[in-house]
């Protein structure tokens, strides 16, 4: 599946026209419209491989790319909060208590609600990529934070090897682009280019991935409720 992932923006007949659109408006992204493009475009990408439909999404019909884009922006956004309360409840009542001057026993209480923290955050992280997968098949905020719904998938293997995946092409894209940024002019073009495509690859793993755990019948009709438990050829 890295093969695949990684060539299917590059199948596409616009491949550099989607990639340089995509690559400007994760530059952008700080000014939001952008970053719903960019979101609407993953849901896209996440609606049709989850079906089993590798055509390759373009950049058109624009409003309901940006709704798509806001709704799965605010469904990231919603998940984000969880760590951040909890980080600034726990830090901020180990100040309050040691009068924002903890000794050893106030800064060794800041460590482990930092990594209480943390471990929320990566508990966030694996699960946000499923709860964009439902919001692009059901097409509804709730589905985005149905953690009952979600549940199931996010306990299988088949769920867990493709979120792997798909944090690993995501790391390792960044990692290229942010040495891609050092580069007079056109580095920071080129870095953004690098970050949407890896995006697309690792929304493709986890399309096919939520995909081989919903399967769709083929007069259009949901498989069963039930995630199967069939691990993908990784």
């Amino acid at each position: 599946m890295i093969t695949d992932s990684l060539e299917y923006l590059k199948e596409s007949d616009d491949a550099w026209k989607t990639s340089i659109l995509g690559g400007v408006f994760v530059l952008f992204s700080f000014l939001l419209l952008p970053l719903f493009f960019v979101w609407g475009y993953v849901v896209r990408v996440l609606d049709r491989t989850a079906r089993g439909d590798d055509a390759v999404p373009a950049f058109d019909e624009w409003g309901d790319l940006t709704i798509d884009g806001a709704k799965a922006f605010v469904i990231a956004f919603a998940y984000s909060l969880v760590p951040a309360l909890i980080g600034g409840v726990l830090v901020g009542g180990v100040l309050l208590a040691t009068g924002g001057s903890p000794g050893a026993f106030g800064i060794a209480a800041i460590v482990v609600a930092g990594l209480l923290t943390a471990a929320v955050s990566l508990a966030v992280a694996y699960v946000v990529p499923a709860a964009l997968a439902n919001y692009a098949a059901e097409r509804h905020i709730g589905a985005g934070v149905d953690l009952e719904a979600l549940a199931p998938t996010l306990q299988t293997g088949t769920y867990a090897a493709g979120w792997l995946l798909a944090v690993g092409l995501v790391v390792v894209g960044s990692f290229v682009a942010s040495f891609l940024a050092m580069i007079p002019f056109v580095g920071p073009v080129l870095g953004g280019i690098v970050s949407f495509y890896a995006l697309v690859a690792a929304a493709y793993v986890v399309g096919h991935t939520w995909g081989d755990l919903h399967p769709i019948a083929v007069d259009g009709d949901a498989g069963s409720d039930e995630p199967s438990t069939e691990r993908p050829a990784i």
